[in-house]
C-alpha cells in the first residue's frame, strides 16, 4: 500500500515544505512542494502573505496560523494543478535576519580537537556545560545551487614565520541542520527551552562552508571570522516542524548535568539522516540523533542573555558527526586535514527523516559548486 510520502518521493502530503519560486523571470511567490511540482499558495488560497517574495510575513504569524495553513493546504493540494519543478526557479526562501552557528556535536568537537591539538584534552572545559556558538553573516546565506567562490584571507602556511594573503587551500564543507525562527521575542526576555515550537517554524539543510587555514590563523583568541563568513548554503525548501512530528527522538545522555535553563532531562533531537556527496561519491552518512545538544537547548542558549529573536533568524547545529568513521560531517574529520575541496568540486547534502505517514520524507537538498578565486 502506498503512503502520502512514498507516492510523491518523500515530498508528499505529509511533508509540504515551503519555498519561494518564480517562473520565466516573473514575480517571486511562496509555494509548497508536492512531488515534482510547486503549488502557488497565493493562487491556491488567495491569501496576501503568499504573494510576498519571501516567507517572512507568513513566518511571523505564529503556530496557530501555521497549523491552520497546513491543514488548508493539505486539503486543497491533492486536486491542485502544480507548476513543474523543472520550470520553476527557486530562491532563498526567507530573508535571513541574524545567523548563528553552533558546535553541538560532541563527536565533531572531539575529533577536531584531536586533529588540531594533539596530545591535549580535545574538548574545552566549557563544552559540556553550554552549547558553544558564534555569530555569522546573514548576508552571505545563499540558496542551494548558488556557486561558492573560493575565499581569500590571511593564512600562515606550515613552517612559515609570517602570514600571506591569498585563496584558501583548505576549503571544507560542514553538513548541518538549520532552524528557522518565525515568531520574534522581546529584548531582555530569554526564551525557555520549552517554548521552542512557539518560535521555531521549521528546519533546512545547511552547509556552513569553511576555510580551515584562514580559520586556524585568525581564530585565536576571538573565534571564527573570515574563514566562515563568506558563504552558508541552505536548502530552497523549509520543512515545517509539523512534518517532523514522527522524527523526535532521545539524544545521548548529558554529563555533567546541564544548568536548569538548558532543560536537563528534556533532551530531544531529530532522527534526521544526512548523506554527504562530493563529485558524485558518497563520503559519509551522519545522523542528527547523535548530536549532544538539542535544538531546544540551542535556542535557550541563544537567548539566555536576553537577546531578542527576529523573524527570519537562522541558527545552525554545527557539523553533524557520529561515532563511526562513515558518519563524519566534514572533510577535516574524514581525512584528518589531508584532503579538501578542489575548484570545480560539487557538494551535495541530502536529508531524510521519518514521516507522519510511516514513510520517510525527503528534506530539501543543499548543493553548491566551488568556483576559483
Amino acid at each position: 500500500m502506498s503512503t502520502p510520502g512514498s507516492r510523491y518521493g518523500g515530498f508528499g502530503l505529509d511533508h509540504l515544505p515551503y519555498g519561494v519560486f518564480s517562473v520565466a523571470g516573473g514575480e517571486r511567490r511562496v509555494g509548497v512542494r508536492l512531488g515534482d511540482t510547486v503549488l502557488d499558495l497565493h493562487a491556491l488560497t488567495g491569501r496576501a502573505e503568499f504573494a510576498a517574495p519571501t516567507l517572512n510575513v507568513f513566518l511571523a504569524l505564529g503556530p496557530e496560523v501555521w497549523r491552520q495553513t497546513r491543514e488548508q493546504v493539505a486539503a486543497l493540494a491533492a486536486d491542485a494543478e502544480g507548476i513543474e519543478l523543472a520550470d520553476a526557479t527557486l530562491h532563498l526562501p526567507f530573508e535571513v535576519a541574524d545567523y548563528v552557528d553552533f558546535y553541538a556535536s560532541e563527536h565533531h568537537a572531539a575529533n577536531v580537537g584531536r586533529i588540531l591539538r594533539p596530545g591535549q584534552e580535545p574538548l574545552a572545559p566549557n563544552w559540556r556545560h553550554l552549547p558553544v556558538g558564534y555569530h555569522g553573516r546573514a548576508g552571505t546565506v545563499v540558496a542551494s545551487g548558488t556557486p561558492v567562490v573560493r575565499p581569500a584571507g590571511q593564512r600562515r602556511d606550515p613552517g612559515a614565520e609570517a602570514p600571506v594573503h591569498g585563496p584558501t587551500r583548505q576549503l571544507d564543507l560542514e553538513a548541518e541542520l538549520g532552524f528557522v525562527v518565525g515568531v520574534p521575542s522581546p529584548p531582555g526576555v530569554p526564551v525557555p527551552y520549552a517554548a521552542f515550537s512557539e518560535h521555531v517554524f521549521g528546519v533546512v539543510g545547511l552547509n556552513d562552508w569553511s576555510a580551515r587555514d584562514i580559520q586556524a590563523w585568525e581564530s585565536r583568541p576571538l573565534g571564527p571570522f573570515l574563514g566562515k563568513s563568506f558563504a552558508t548554503s541552505i536548502a530552497a525548501w523549509v520543512t515545517p516542524l509539523a512534518a517532523l512530528d514522527a522524527a523526535w527522538c532521545d539524544l545521548p545522555p548529558q554529563q555533567p548535568r546541564p544548568l536548569d535553563y538548558l532543560g536537563p532531562g528534556h533532551v530531544r533531537g531529530l532522527d534526521v539522516a544526512v548523506e554527504v556527496e562530493v563529485d558524485g561519491e558518497v563520503l559519509s552518512r551522519p545522523r542528527f540523533r547523535d548530536m549532544y545538544w538539542s535544538p531546544a537547548q540551542l535556542l535557550a542558549q541563544l537567548t539566555a542573555n536576553g537577546a531578542a529573536l527576529r523573524t527570519g533568524d537562522l541558527f545552525g547545529s554545527g557539523t553533524i558527526s557520529g561515532p563511526a568513521p562513515d558518519q563524519l560531517g566534514c572533510l577535516l574529520e574524514l581525512y584528518a586535514g589531508e584532503r579538501f575541496l578542489a575548484d570545480g568540486a560539487r557538494v551535495v547534502l541530502r536529508y531524510s527523516a521519518p514521516g507522519t505517514s510511516g514513510a520517510p520524507i525527503t528534506l530539501g537538498e543543499v548543493s553548491g559548486v566551488v568556483r576559483p578565486a
